[in-house]
């Protein structure tokens, strides 16, 4: 049975969000997804953690919104990072090339702290 498509934004801090998704992000549901990150960009956020950990599916619609964020963020010295271990994701990723491209932690644990990490002082 398919897992039905939920996007749902929560605010770390004030320059953090994360957009936790569940279901397949497809053409039909591309817009909501990238409307719930685009909240989150235009609220002044600096940093998107992506958490796809319940995505079963995701294609080249969705992978446009991660990119177009992606570039968008970097522009301003912002980050868009994915948590995402599952499988059939990462294979799209490394497909297209995307692996290379964003930066994906394995959980979103593990982005929030990759943030800590690089916000610590020297």
């Amino acid at each position: 049975m398919a897992v039905e498509f939920s996007a749902v934004a929560e605010k770390v801090d004030d320059n953090t969000h994360v957009v936790a998704v569940r279901g397949e992000i497809d053409i039909f549901t591309a817009p909501e997804f990238k409307a719930h990150i685009a909240d989150a960009v235009e609220s002044g956020c600096e940093v998107v953690v992506v958490d796809l950990a319940g995505t079963t599916f995701i294609d080249s619609s969705s992978l446009g919104v991660l990119i177009s964020y992606h570039r968008r963020l970097s522009l301003s010295d912002g980050r868009l990072i994915v948590a995402c271990d599952v499988p059939a994701v990462l294979k799209t990723f490394r497909i297209t090339g995307l692996d290379a491209v964003l930066e994906v932690a394995p959980s979103r644990e593990a982005a929030l702290a990759l943030l800590r990490e690089d916000s610590a002082p020297a």
